[in-house]
């Protein structure tokens, strides 16, 4: 797939995907330069992540919060958006309204998908009159896979040498979130 700004696919990641780091790193390697897609977040999504990483799920310390957040931003510096209050204010048709945010960033920088583990939280109805879809992380990255394959796998085996493994490291860190992924790319070459 070659980006334009005709084609360009852009995707919101709920904080659900960002705080477990084998996916969130995975997603992120996939943004970067060969992109498949534009990521794009807001410092409500970050500010969740943050909440979430310090919870006793996570449990870091203060200072990798920090550190994490700092390398997302750094990393990509051209993802965040800021949403417009009353935007926000007129989103609705969602089971939890603290989600609203989220659709609304989604909205305002013209995205095609919501990157979430909560689809119960994004109904269709909530999304469709927006032109929006919500897709799990493995739904996503299997559509990713079928895409681009070879760039895909190749990221994935940069994401393992990162930490000095292999693919199949990975895949296993992987396999809880994207089950199904895991499979297409245990499959593959």
């Amino acid at each position: 797939m070659i980006l334009t700004p005709d084609n360009e696919y852009c995707i919101v990641p709920d904080s659900c995907v960002l705080m477990p780091m084998p996916i969130c790193d995975t997603i992120l390697r996939l943004a970067e330069d060969p992109s498949l897609f534009r990521i794009v977040w807001s410092e409500q999504i970050l500010d969740e992540v943050g909440r979430g990483l310090a919870a006793p799920r996570f449990g870091y310390p203060p200072d990798k919060v920090e550190r994490r957040l700092r390398a997302m931003r750094a990393a990509f510096p051209e993802a965040m958006a800021t949403i417009p209050p009353d935007l926000i204010d007129g989103v609705s048709g969602l089971p939890d309204p603290d989600d609203r945010h989220v659709v609304a960033l989604a909205i305002h920088a013209h995205a095609h998908t919501i990157v979430t583990d909560n689809l119960r939280h994004f109904p269709e109805a909530a999304l469709s009159p927006h032109n929006l879809t919500a897709l799990s992380a493995d739904d996503f990255l299997v559509h990713q896979f079928h895409l681009a394959p070879a760039t895909l796998l190749d990221k994935l085996d940069r994401q393992a040498a990162a930490i000095r493994q292999r693919r199949e490291e990975i895949l296993r860190l992987l396999q809880p979130s994207a089950p199904q992924f895991c499979k297409l790319c245990a499959a593959s070459p």
